[in-house]
Parts: structure tokens; C-alpha cells; sequence
């Protein structure tokens, strides 16, 4: 019976990182945080590599299970597939139709994230707060770079997984927002798509291009954060609970469009947009995305709702594995 929680629960956090992949500006990464399962996540994707094939040596396939924590990591794998099944249908249709109400919920989520991450810094000192106010400046550096034109070379794609990836592992920082900043999301995006109705030759080259970059980038990536995690473990902390603060002002529910691309269904999508004031909100032209009315009562509840969604998961995990 406590498997078949441990299991479910593990299958429900999934989902829930599934779902935040599916939204730019969103990163699974924080999920993986406020539900407690980061570090162990990471050393799941660490064991990717020689530690697998050690294992597969030594015990065979069932070898290779133990080092891949395969309950755990198929358990969360299955979930993250009904979560981006259910991002895609249900919360893009949210995001399209209450935008500043579904942006005001992930805001409250993050903030009490950074207060939970935070909290499990152990002693505080000059040096934290430092990492803290270094990471919050990468991170809103990041939110308000402007999107680079991009390029086709296989080189550049491979760069691109791999960095995007990396960005998946990071609290606060959204890969599909990285391939933005890098003017590769309308090519990589689209492409791959494609591959995946066509199989033709080039857009399939490209498709394996970007997925080795993306495997490269999580086995190196994730062996670096869990040796951080290792030997500079509040200070990791502290840098990552600046990522969520500077990751705020891309989830800032009251934004003002600067730039859209139209998809191939002739829809317009935004990938480029800076906070303002509900007031500068409300009189702001051609926001046509959003509307100008900034609904200021309602994304104040659903900040709140953010704020108890992460305090409920919280008391709910504690009372799953206290039985």
C-alpha cells in the first residue's frame, strides 16, 4: 500500500512538472523543488552514463534499474506525460482565454516557492545573500534580454538543446523561454514538429541534432549541480532561490506585448513582453493579447491560491509519508 502512494504521489509530481513545461516562463525544475524530489531527480539523471553501464555489468538489466531509481524515475516520467497532455490542451487554453488570472496563480506559486527554498538554507551569511542577489540578477537579465535572430547550423541547434536543457534543470529559468532569447524556438520548434510528420531526411537530422544536444547538456549539467549540491549546499541554495525571484518579473501577470510571431495556424503568439503597473496596464494600446483590463481583484485571489497550493502540497506530502 505505501509503494502504491509513493508511486502515485511520485506519478502526481509528475504531472505537475509536465504541465509547467508546457508554459514559457514556467520551469519544471521548480516543481521538482516545491515537491521536494529536486536532488533526487538530479542524481537519477546523473547515473545516465558510465554509473548505468557499471550497473548493467554487475547485475544485468535489473542492475541498471537500481541505478536509474527506475520506480521513482518511471513513476515520474508517466506522470509528466499526462501532465504536457494536459498542459496542452487545458492550460494553453487557459493561458489564451484568462491570461493575466493564470499568470497571477504561477506568480503566488513562485513566490512562496523562493520563501520554501530559502527556508532550507541552513545558516545564513553575507555569502548567501550575495548568491541570492547574483542569482535573482542572472535570472531577470535573462527574463528581459531581447530574442537574438537566431541560427540553422547543426551546430548551433546542438548548443541550443543543450542549453535549453540545462535551463529545464533550474528553478525559475524555463528552457522554451532560453529558446527564445536564442531566436531558436520558431525554428526548433516547428522543425521538429515536422520531423515527427514527415520523417524527412533534413528535419529529422535537425530533430537528433537538438535531442544530443539536449541529452549532452542534462548528463554534464546534472553532474555539476549535484556535486554543488554536495559541497556547497546552502550556497547552491542561496543561488537558486535568486533564480526564482529574478525568474518573477516573466510571470508578472500585467504585461505590455513588444513582439509576437504567428504560428502555422495564422495565430499570434507572444515571445516578447515587459512588466508594467495594472494602471500603465489599463491604457495601454494594441495589447490586444491580453485586453486592457487588469482585473487587479481577481489575480490578487489567485496569487493567494498560489500561495496555499504550494502550503496544501506541503502539508499533504507530510501526512503521506508520516503513514
Amino acid at each position: 500500500m505505501k509503494d502504491t502512494k509513493s508511486i502515485l504521489l511520485n506519478a502526481a509530481k509528475g504531472a505537475a512538472m509536465g504541465i509547467a513545461e508546457v508554459i514559457p516562463g514556467v520551469s519544471g525544475g521548480t516543481i521538482a523543488f516545491i515537491t521536494g524530489i529536486y536532488e533526487r531527480l538530479l542524481n537519477v539523471i546523473k547515473s545516465i552514463g558510465p554509473e548505468l553501464w557499471h550497473g548493467f555489468k554487475q547485475e544485468g538489466i535489473k542492475g541498471a534499474w537500481k541505478k536509474l531509481d527506475g520506480v521513482f524515475l518511471s513513476s515520474l516520467l508517466g506522470g509528466m506525460i499526462v501532465g504536457i497532455v494536459i498542459g496542452v490542451f487545458l492550460i494553453t487554453y487557459l493561458l489564451e482565454t484568462y491570461p493575466l488570472l493564470v499568470w497571477s496563480y504561477f506568480f503566488g506559486l513562485i513566490v512562496v516557492s523562493a520563501l520554501f527554498v530559502g527556508r532550507e538554507v541552513k545558516v545564513w551569511d553575507g555569502q548567501k545573500i550575495f548568491a541570492i542577489v547574483l542569482g535573482g540578477a542572472v535570472a531577470y537579465l535573462i527574463t528581459v534580454g531581447v530574442p537574438a535572430p537566431g541560427n540553422p547550423a547543426l551546430y548551433y541547434v546542438f548548443i541550443s538543446g543543450a542549453i535549453a536543457v540545462s535551463a529545464l534543470l533550474l528553478p525559475g529559468i524555463s528552457g522554451s523561454f532560453i529558446l527564445l532569447l536564442m531566436g531558436m524556438y520558431s525554428y526548433v520548434i516547428p522543425t521538429v514538429k515536422e520531423a515527427l510528420k514527415t520523417f524527412e531526411l533534413d528535419k529529422l537530422i535537425i530533430l537528433l541534432t537538438f535531442g544530443s544536444g539536449m541529452l549532452v547538456g542534462m548528463v554534464v549539467f546534472s553532474r555539476v549541480l549535484s556535486w554543488t549540491f554536495k559541497n556547497y549546499h546552502d550556497l547552491t541554495l542561496s543561488v537558486l532561490t535568486g533564480f526564482l525571484i529574478g525568474s518573477l518579473n516573466k510571470i508578472w501577470p500585467w504585461q505590455e506585448v513588444l513582439q509576437t510571431i504567428t504560428n502555422d495556424k495564422g495565430e499570434q503568439k507572444i515571445i516578447f513582453s515587459k512588466s508594467v503597473l495594472p494602471a500603465t496596464f489599463s491604457g495601454l494600446e494594441n495589447n490586444f493579447l491580453y485586453g486592457n483590463d487588469p482585473q487587479i481583484l481577481g489575480c490578487l485571489l489567485l496569487m493567494a491560491l498560489g500561495f496555499l497550493t504550494v502550503f496544501g502540497a506541503e502539508i499533504m506530502a507530510k501526512k503521506l509519508q508520516a503513514k
